[in-house]
């Protein structure tokens, strides 16, 4: 028998899932396609309640795993993820915290014992595409840098997937972000109009699929987050408008033994 088509995401922290990916978790599932979703640390430098930091009083690194984990498990039930699988490395931290080079983070993890975790996952899911982040993390942060890193040394150990992508953001696109939430009265974030650095310069992007139809789960999966303040912003601006401003997502096609042509729509393009 065939192996059933497979989507596997590899993520770095609880609520990573929601953004760049959630649409096609939810889509693909609707469709039929088995979903794996690999989480690589706890998230434990996460917010605890109140918004409290890492370091900060009343920041319970043991409390936050446990609040994040149970949300974790709530957005994967909203998106229709059929197995979730924990790799529990320490969160790393943003660049720069003293907490990156901790033992038991995951930026201090061999590249090589992260790999062989995620390619035993891969021999036992089969998945045919795999989707993870693209070399700098989608914006340098060290444990999504360490996610791509494990992720495509896996991916060519085993040789499993047919197709492999990294999570984009177009630039092209960042225009029309603004101007939708400048015509809804909301001032966008800051620097995001500015960093030359953001995004994904569209002459890379190979693939946009259409999640519109699954946005408002999107969504959903986002709220089960509620405890990290940095989805606030998101939440705010509501369904509607979250949909038109999130109702697609992008990639960049790394790997690909299908000779499917790009642009495509749809990631198991040439596999179905």
């Amino acid at each position: 028998m065939p192996d059933p088509l497979t989507l596997m995401a590899v993520h770095a922290h609880p609520d990573d899932e929601s953004l760049g990916t959630g649409g096609i978790l939810a889509r693909y599932s609707d469709e039929g396609v088995r979903t794996v979703l690999v989480t690589c640390t706890d998230g434990d430098l996460g917010d605890a309640p109140g918004g409290v930091k890492p370091g900060e009083p009343g920041h319970n690194p043991a409390a936050v795993v446990a609040t994040r984990r149970a949300e974790l498990q709530a957005s994967c039930a909203a998106l229709g993820v059929e197995h979730l699988e924990l790799l529990g490395y320490r969160d790393s931290g943003m660049v720069g915290w003293p907490q990156n080079d901790q033992p038991g983070s995951f930026w201090t993890a061999p590249v090589a014992d992260a790999a062989a975790r995620l390619a035993t996952l891969m021999e036992r899911y089969r998945p045919q595409v795999v989707v993870t982040y693209d070399a700098h993390g989608m914006y340098g942060h060290p444990d999504h840098i360490q996610a791509h890193r494990a992720t495509m040394a896996a991916a060519a150990s085993t040789g499993v997937p047919d197709k492999l992508y990294h999570t984009a953001i177009p630039r092209s696109a960042l225009a029309g972000f603004t101007a939708v939430l400048r015509a809804q009265g909301i001032e966008p974030p800051e620097g995001l109009e500015d960093d030359p650095d953001f995004g994904t310069p569209d002459e890379l992007v190979t693939t946009v699929v259409d999640c519109s139809a699954v946005a408002g789960r999107k969504y959903d999966s986002l709220a089960a987050h509620a405890s990290q303040s940095d989805n606030i912003f998101f939440l705010g601006l509501g369904k509607d408008v979250f949909t038109r401003l999130m109702g697609t997502e992008a990639f960049v096609r790394a790997y690909d033994r299908t000779g499917h042509p790009v642009p495509e729509q749809d990631l198991f393009a040439g596999l179905r």
